[in-house]
């Protein structure tokens, strides 16, 4: 598992994910830890490596 630091895209809060490099792209929903908005990750690995890393807000 790689830790990876981001900001929420609603509080603006720093807080971490733990990402798992064996799984090529991802594209999930998870609620911030501050604040529990839901925030949309998309994630892409390619050899273990992060290659893509973007989060966004749901708009609600």
């Amino acid at each position: 598992m790689e830790e990876k630091f981001f900001q929420c895209p609603y509080c603006w809060m720093e807080i971490s994910v733990l990402l798992d490099p064996s799984v090529g792209n991802q594209k999930y929903i998870e609620d911030c830890e501050n604040c529990c908005n839901p925030i949309e990750f998309s994630v892409a690995f390619e050899n273990g490596i992060l290659t893509n890393f973007n989060v966004s807000n749901i708009e609600q």
